[in-house]
């Protein structure tokens, strides 16, 4: 397909525009995809907000946006198992295939992963993108490119799910009612576990929670969390915790509401990357701490959990921005966290 797109810039920090660029042409094992949803992810809040995370500096103009769905529109001569018109959700990290991490199939860790909108890789807020084939999964009739621009989160909570062991007939706690920390919830709700329930200090987020599926929600702005863990569990603590906030409170709280032998998973990055934690008490009741970077093998479960009823991925999102709105939407992302959820941008008229 010839001609040109146009293309949400960040031209520094707080500063969004326009340009036009040249329409991908797909590679031989690629898919030329014409995007519908993007979604607008916490880390693309953070870039926009102070140009970097860690190491990863932007260098305007860059390319934000790494959740996407859309139709394919045009296929490479190697391509199979996709057809123009297939609607996609594409899984954003291009991979090496050949480090220690990749041939043991844990490839999330691959040190030469190519992913969008992680500098100096440009993201998606554009009309079309080319991306590699095995990384476009098909949708189901009933999944809308919307949801499929949300299975990129939903991935990641899957993969929170999947390292706490969750399973029937367990309690959780998820830290958290932003987007993560609520598809955490569904994904440990659509694993069988029994109960889950939330905690967070924004009122509107816990209510979303409730909507969603939560069996109950803990403000920690205006309850005792440890007094409220007791009363939940009859004295006994959680099975297992997901933390998504991401700060020092939340992650000893973890520790001190759990059961004796449980496990904590962390999600939430923290705004310093240090953190004071009450290991002996952790040593204390044999708990298991596990971390995540992103996920693996996962979007085909996140998708067929979609399909079946058991993730309601539609609810996550509070607000859809126009394309030609992209100022609006990120600002109003960084500035209205406890009235958006989660805020996606509708690239397709």
């Amino acid at each position: 397909m010839e001609g040109t797109m146009k293309v949400a810039v960040m031209n520094g920090i707080g500063k969004m525009g326009y340009t036009e660029r040249p329409i991908p042409a797909p590679q031989d094992n690629e898919v030329l995809v014409k995007l519908e949803y993007v979604g607008i992810c916490g880390s693309d809040m953070h870039y926009y907000e102070t140009g970097r995370i860690g190491d990863f500096v932007v260098e305007p103009p860059f390319v934000l946006g790494h959740e996407p769905g859309g139709v394919v529109v045009e296929v490479g001569k190697a391509v199979t198992h996709l057809k123009v018109g297939d609607r996609v959700a594409l899984e954003p990290g291009k991979t090496c295939g050949k480090c220690k991490f990749c041939r043991e199939g844990k490839y999330n860790l691959c040190p030469d992963v190519v992913f969008f909108a992680t500098p100096p890789v440009d993201g998606v807020f554009q009309e079309y993108v080319a991306h590699e084939a095995d990384l476009c999964f098909k949708l189901p009739e009933n999944v809308s490119t919307l949801e499929g621009a949300l299975i990129e989160p939903l991935a990641v909570g899957f993969h929170a799910a999947k390292q706490g062991g969750a399973q029937a007939g367990q309690t959780a706690v998820v830290f958290g009612a932003g987007c993560i920390g609520l598809v955490s919830m569904m994904a440990l709700k659509a694993c069988g576990v029994s109960r889950v329930y939330v905690v967070d200090i924004m009122e509107k987020r816990l209510e979303k929670a409730l909507e969603l599926g939560a069996d109950g929600v803990i403000n920690g702005k205006e309850e005792d969390v440890l007094e409220k863990a007791k009363e939940l569990t009859d004295g006994m603590g959680f099975d297992l915790a997901i933390e998504t906030a991401g700060t020092e409170i939340t992650t000893n709280q973890a520790i001190q509401v759990v059961s004796k032998g449980a496990t904590i998973v962390l999600v939430g990055y923290g705004k310093t990357g240090m953190m004071n934690i009450m290991a002996s008490m952790a040593l204390d009741k044999e708990l298991t701490i596990k971390t995540i970077f992103r996920y693996r093998h996962i979007y085909p479960m996140a998708i067929e959990a979609v399909e079946q009823g058991k993730v309601n991925l539609k609810g996550i999102a509070t607000h859809i921005f126009d394309f030609d709105d992209i100022q609006t939407a990120m600002d109003r992302s960084v500035n209205e966290k406890a009235e958006i959820v989660k805020a996606v941008v509708k690239i397709a008229k």
